[in-house]
């Protein structure tokens, strides 16, 4: 948002102002929900009732990782409780851990899908280089898109509270993982940091382009 901001440019500000929203509104809902949803299927219900798989997005919003996504384009949401032991139609904690934390960019990548599907039947379907409403909806779905896919990609990140962490977990003794646990607060202040200076987007970029162009291929049916 801050980029656009500065850019000066009213279009800019707006589609990028209205993406977020829906990021903030509808992608991070559905985000946290598919983690609630897929521990509740594993037997746990603690995130449902602490009423998680809803799609009020008030129920997720976390207020840094809501700072972020307004600031920086990627942010997060409250994490889900999951209480492994109780995901008693599965075996392996490490496995319902792994399984509920890979539900979330899951979620992101599927609405990304959904996301391109509409937009893609609006380009078959009119004229955007004469209809202007079509075409900044076609604009608004293309960053949706893209910040979409990006925050699934940031999810993945093998640090705590991120989704990747849990992920990591199945694999990691776990000596290791609550070691690192313990640094979790620093890890975030130099994540910040990195989020602020623009190294991050380098690799993070190239992941999401590679899933959107996956995507892409996909739906070429449509056009």
């Amino acid at each position: 948002m801050l980029s656009a901001i500065m850019s000066g440019n009213l279009l800019t500000i707006i589609l990028t102002a209205f993406s977020l929203l829906v990021m903030l509104f509808v992608v991070f809902p559905l985000h946290e929900s598919a983690h609630a949803l897929t521990a509740k299927l594993l037997g746990d219900d603690t995130a449902e009732r602490q009423g998680r798989i809803t799609l009020n997005p008030f129920a997720h919003l976390d207020l840094i990782g809501t700072i972020g996504i307004l600031l920086f384009r990627v942010g997060w949401a409250k994490p889900v409780p999951v209480n492994t032991r109780r995901c008693r139609n599965i075996k392996s904690e490490k496995a319902a851990m792994a399984i509920t934390a890979a539900a979330g960019p899951l979620a992101n990548i599927l609405s990304s899908l959904v996301f391109l599907i509409i937009e893609k039947i609006l380009i078959v379907s009119f004229d955007y280089s004469t209809n202007v409403v079509v075409y900044y909806i076609i604009l608004a779905l293309q960053l949706i898109i893209d910040i979409d896919l990006y925050n699934g990609v940031f999810n993945l990140l093998p640090i705590p509270p991120f989704d990747g962490s849990r992920v990591l977990w199945a694999f990691l003794p776990e000596k290791y993982y609550f070691k690192m646990m313990q640094y979790e607060q620093y890890i975030m202040i130099g994540l910040l940091i990195l989020m602020y200076t623009g190294i991050l987007s380098i690799p993070f970029s190239f992941i999401a382009d590679a899933i959107y162009g996956f995507l892409d291929l996909i739906t070429m049916f449509i056009c």
